[in-house]
């Protein structure tokens, strides 16, 4: 029997383990290494006021297929619920405001979408892109942050995109490229768009509202994991860090230790015949290095940005604004000029119906940008005091919470500059060069969970072929 190690339990690695079953049947052993003690990666459900909540990845995109067909497949299709009709406000200008539609991560199909968040000269430099004519790409990738604001000015990066951007990466334009993170507005760009806000107006449905943009599943987002865990049939083994990989005559070789070294020996090594390699970049580079050195260079080059979660379980009744959230931009402040530590909040018991009813009303709110630790370098009860403090001074909700909960993300997400797409290249060129082995997860082709499930898709196949069972 071929034997297939996946390293990583979150969704990439679950994803992998599971698709390698429905590709291999029993013809495969598949042993999943996961460093921490729980499976999950960047997917966490949580009970906070003794209701089950993501304090991880708390939706998908619908727009993309992946996910919805991996839950159809796998039977939880029962689960798989959409937004309320509440939208989501921003804080732009110093006010919060409606987040306009008609835009594609902020770039607007047309100068009126956006009057109500813009000034009026911010106004008058989105209407005037479209007479700058078309956008001129080049064979590397083009800096998104620079981009726009040569074409848009300043407000509109600062006001719309860049509050988008990092409720996505925990970055702002300025740090991003513009395939790496709007490949489908490159794409339309470069089939002729005349200007960026013709481009985004092609890509707008043509009857807005019809189709869900986002989903999740009642009961949290772990149900997927889980089920993709039990369906798969695979060995996990929690607080088991795999130290080292290297290439052998029949395969690959795994040395296993524990999740804390210093208080345990390492395991006996693990010989496989494919490795799929489902974990973070930093972890990536480390294992790639004497096996791949191309690929294990550019995973060095990637940067990470760390956030928080913070959960409030507020008493039932508490009234929330009628919004599913509220962005905020990373220069706001308030009345008095005092900057906020949180970038975003999302109200779930108004965007999700199932959280609504006579329970606790819950809130999330998000802390971290890119090179900008702020509010995180405190405790845990510091950061839940300011983010408390700033949905008060949003929203003026001062009720007291009847539980918290604070779950920090260090360097969990990968930053999509300018030059990822070549990293990437450079990764998957050199990955192809050795037989059984493969890659998948967020650092590759984009952060959200269809990607993640698209890459792990990919990686199953690749290791299906090699072993030819």
């Amino acid at each position: 029997m071929k034997h297939v190690a996946v390293v990583g339990g979150g969704i990439s690695g679950l994803t992998t383990a599971y698709r390698l079953r429905t590709l291999l049947g029993d013809a495969v052993a598949i042993t999943v290494f996961e460093s921490t003690p729980a499976t999950g990666g960047k997917l966490r459900t949580a009970e906070v006021g003794g209701v089950p909540y993501d304090v991880g990845a708390e939706a998908f995109l619908a727009r993309r297929p992946e996910v919805t067909a991996l839950v159809t497949e796998i039977g939880l299709a029962e689960r798989l619920v959409h937004p309320t009709k509440a939208r989501a406000k921003i804080h732009a200008g110093g006010a919060v405001l409606g987040l306009p539609p008609g835009t594609v991560m902020g770039v607007p199909g047309c100068a009126g979408v956006v009057a109500g968040v813009l000034s009026e000269d911010g106004r008058r430099a989105v209407e005037k892109e479209r007479s700058l004519g078309p956008v001129e790409l080049t064979e590397a990738d083009l800096a998104l942050g620079p981009l726009l604001r040569g074409r848009f000015g300043d407000e509109l990066v600062d006001r719309l995109v860049d509050p988008l951007l990092g409720g996505v990466y925990a970055g702002g334009a300025d740090g991003l490229g513009l395939r790496a993170t709007m490949p489908g507005l490159a794409k339309a760009v470069a089939e002729g768009a005349g200007s960026l806000t013709d481009a985004a107006a092609s890509l707008l449905p043509k009857t807005p509202g019809t189709a869900p943009v986002f989903g999740t599943l009642t009961g949290g987002l772990t149900t997927l994991l889980d089920r993709l865990r039990e369906l798969s049939c695979a060995s996990v083994r929690t607080s088991a860090a795999v130290r080292a990989l290297t290439r052998t005559a029949a395969g690959w070789r795994l040395d296993i230790g524990a999740a804390s070294p210093a208080h345990a020996p390492a395991d006996t090594p693990v010989g496989v015949d494919a490795v799929v390699l489902a974990v973070p970049a930093p972890a990536a580079r480390k294992l790639l290095d004497g096996v791949a050195p191309a690929a294990s260079a550019a995973f060095a080059e990637v940067e990470l940005a760390s956030m928080a979660v913070v959960a409030l379980a507020l008493p039932p009744g508490t009234q929330l604004p009628d919004a599913s959230g509220i962005l905020i931009g990373a220069g706001e402040r308030d009345d008095d000029g005092v900057p906020y530590a949180s970038k975003a909040f999302t109200f779930s018991s108004n965007k999700w119906a199932h959280y609504g009813g006579e329970g606790p009303v819950l809130v999330r709110g998000s802390v971290g940008r890119f090179r900008e630790p702020g509010a995180l370098t405190g405790d845990d009860d510091s950061l839940v005091a300011a983010v408390r403090d700033d949905l008060a001074r949003l929203t003026g909700v001062t009720a007291e919470p009847i539980d918290t909960l604070v779950t920090r993300w260090g360097g969990g997400l990968p930053q999509y500059g300018a030059g990822h797409l070549d990293r990437v290249t450079r990764i998957e060129t050199a990955v192809a060069r050795l037989p059984g082995l493969a890659v998948a997860g967020a650092t590759l082709h984009g952060v959200g969970l269809p990607a993640c499930v698209a890459t792990a898709d990919a990686a199953a196949r690749r290791i299906a072929a090699a072993l030819g069972v």
